[in-house]
């Protein structure tokens, strides 16, 4: 009875913590989405700087209070657009300057010209004077391409000041509209604009990618591998051959072991291994076997080879027994050999994809499935359909555009059913595009995804589509997933699951 009130609470406490995970990676996620990024910013950055400005307000003379109203809604709609054209930090601080200014002119030729005989702190606001301050902002702000909305309710916040303090009223607005323009200026230069940097894994993961070897090497997943891994210093490749028995896995690392003298070690010389002091032709099996095997550690090495020489990545090469499951083993691999990438040749049978393919689509690491389709080394034209904003859409966007270096061309789609989704659809490419230091072009097609990129696909080299992770069973037999719908599409595919 008292372990069963202690496993309770236990229990309890691993629930917890398995919700606040979920919790932190789902804020983390939504983080990642521009539009929340940006909500977010909005709610931390403006509030401080207004109240900011209300504290120096209270402590300096000339700053007004009557400004912050169309502060407030100016340093909103910098925060809300950073991208936009408008979102300048000189035109916001010339925007509202001009307006306050031209107040200023409107409140003067109402002191000299409209109400002569009068004291100018007897002046008070009217229609025509109001109507000749918008007038005059609206003229000033044209003709010096300085459109700024806020600028016209500092101009009619003006004509509520003291002649007097006209001049102290433009001060203030130049003063608290540079402190505005300064804060938003660091935070789109600093954060904003390097938030890849920061937020989105996939950009500085994948430095070290395994590679599984099932049957005869495979050139075309290799090189796509070495390709991603080579664009970061850090990148590596490891091929990684999985084979069924211990005693050959045994006899292949020590072939692979024996580096130059490797053919005469296996010819018969009394070359030791790691497994008990055995020769590797006996290990293997025999003379037959010893060849087989020879032809498999020269293909591995000759692959290997061909990456360091041709992108220059560092390249090591691993044998391993797979112990029943083949997926689990190059999962339990790739933790060992500390691989943030797996990039595993496209499977089938009978049709349809096969177990150690979705295994390994199902771990959780990122993991990129090539299906090749010419045998094609090299994807300078690449098409990215993607369904919605995320993690694995940064992901897919990163390996894209590492694949297609500097002279490749990126493309980024999102097909749509109606002309009512497709300013949605835009401001989300958008956002997406304008992450990585890369040009990409974007694409809304009013078409199916299926037939999208069957009208591309003569023209592309690779297809990168995402996996998603979080679809149910029933879900994925009333829909099955994009890949399993083109996979009679004429150029190359590279599925992509996210962690």
């Amino acid at each position: 009875m008292r372990d069963r009130l202690l496993t309770r609470p236990r229990a309890g406490v691993r629930w917890l913590r398995r919700r606040l995970r979920r919790a932190i990676r789902g804020g983390r996620l939504r983080l990642e989405e521009t539009t929340t990024l940006v909500h977010v910013s909005i709610l931390l950055f403006v509030p401080v700087v207004v109240g900011l400005l209300t504290y120096l307000s209270t402590r300096l003379d000339y700053l007004s209070f009557f400004l912050f109203p169309p502060l407030a809604a100016g340093t909103y709609a910098l925060f809300a657009n950073p991208e936009h054209e408008a979102a300048s930090p000189v035109r916001f601080v010339a925007g509202l300057t001009a307006g306050a200014v031209c107040a200023w002119i409107a409140v003067g030729v109402a002191v000299f010209v409209v109400y002569p005989d009068q004291p100018a702190s007897a002046i008070e606001a009217d229609a025509p004077g109001a109507a000749f301050a918008v007038f005059l902002t609206g003229v000033v702000t044209w003709a010096l391409d300085i459109e700024e909305a806020a600028a016209f309710s500092t101009a009619l916040l003006g004509l509520l000041v003291d002649p007097a303090r006209q001049t102290s009223f433009v001060a203030s607005v130049v003063v608290s509209s540079s402190l505005v323009a300064v804060v938003f200026a660091v935070w789109r230069q600093r954060f904003y604009k390097q938030r890849a940097r920061y937020l989105y894994e996939s950009t500085t993961g994948a430095d070290h990618v395994l590679v599984p070897i099932r049957g005869d090497p495979v050139e075309a997943t290799t090189m796509i591998a070495g390709r991603i891994a080579a664009a970061h210093d850090a990148g590596k490749v490891v091929l990684l051959d999985v084979v069924e028995e211990d005693s050959i896995a045994t006899a292949e690392r020590a072939l692979l072991g024996n580096g130059a003298d490797a053919e005469t070690d296996a010819g018969g010389a009394d070359a030791e291994t790691d497994a008990g002091g055995t020769d590797a032709e006996t290990d293997a099996g025999g003379d037959g076997a010893v060849s087989a095997l020879e032809a498999t550690v020269a293909d591995l090495e000759q692959l290997a080879d061909r990456v360091e020489t041709v992108l220059d990545v560092p390249c090591d090469v691993i044998v391993a027994s797979s112990g029943g499951s083949p997926a689990t083993t190059v999962r339990r691999i790739a933790d060992e050999a500390n691989c943030d990438l797996i990039a595993a040749p496209y499977e089938t049978e009978d049709g349809d994809v096969t177990p150690y393919v979705e295994r390994l689509l199902a771990a959780r690491m990122d993991v990129l499935v090539h299906r090749s389709c010419d045998g094609r080394t090299d994807w300078r034209q690449i098409t990215v359909p993607v369904r919605r904003a995320g993690d694995t859409a940064h992901a897919m966007i990163d390996f894209a555009c590492r694949l297609a270096g500097e002279t490749g061309r990126v493309s980024v789609a999102h097909c749509i059913d109606s002309e009512a989704s497709r300013r949605t659809a835009d401001q989300m490419l958008a956002n997406l595009a304008e992450t990585p230091d890369y040009d990409i072009e974007t694409r809304v097609p009013k078409a199916s995804i299926e037939s999208f990129l069957r009208q591309v696909a003569p023209a592309t080299d690779l297809v990168v589509v995402g996996a998603s992770r979080d679809r149910s069973t029933a879900s994925r037999l009333v829909s099955p997933p994009t890949f399993e719908r083109i996979d009679d599409l004429d150029t190359d595919l590279a599925i992509v699951a996210h962690r």
